[in-house]
């Protein structure tokens, strides 16, 4: 503060960074307290379906809402915890450099919200599978922003849309 005194945060703050984190209050305490690191054996971690974005496109790997279902399906360790919906995809190639290289993994939540600005995989009723950057939906259709500025934008009527799923995280 400006009279040279400690300023502490907000409980309404605190709440907000224990969210945003998804640790629990005890670990949250334990980082502030302690040396500021959580024991490996302490640290919460999910696993969550992993496919490759290549087989995506394949029949039988996710529902008619864009749930994993079926069988090929591995699993990876997270180093935060994840939703039961939640799940992997790894990049393949180099289609959506520069923002993603072939062999990250980005974490998928097809129940979550999306609005303009996010990046997004959808599915098209054809089969495709793709990772974009929302720039508009309406009711008619969906407008897609590649990541790649050699593959071009996509503009979808969206009775031609699968389903679409935001991406909440990337092993960069």
């Amino acid at each position: 503060s400006s009279d040279g005194r400690p300023r502490w945060p907000s409980t309404e703050s605190l709440a907000k960074i224990i969210e945003a984190t998804g640790a629990s209050l005890e670990e949250f305490t334990g980082l502030v307290e302690g040396d500021g690191s959580i024991p490996a054996s302490q640290a919460r971690r999910s696993a969550v379906p992993l496919l490759g974005f290549a087989q995506a496109g394949a029949g039988g790997f996710f529902d008619d809402a864009g749930y994993p279902a079926g069988q090929g399906w591995d699993l990876v360790e997270l180093p935060a915890r994840a939703t039961a919906s939640s799940y992997a995809l790894q990049v393949q190639g180099d289609s959506m450099l520069p923002l993603y290289r072939n062999g990250d993994v980005l974490i998928v939540e097809p129940g979550a919200a999306t609005r303009k600005g996010d990046r997004v995989v959808v599915k098209t009723v054809a089969g495709e599978v793709m990772a974009k950057v929302l720039a508009r939906q309406t009711v008619k259709s969906i407008v897609l922003v590649s990541l790649n500025p050699d593959h071009p934008d996509r503009d979808i009527p969206m009775r031609d849309i699968e389903w679409v799923a935001r991406i909440v995280w990337a092993s960069q």
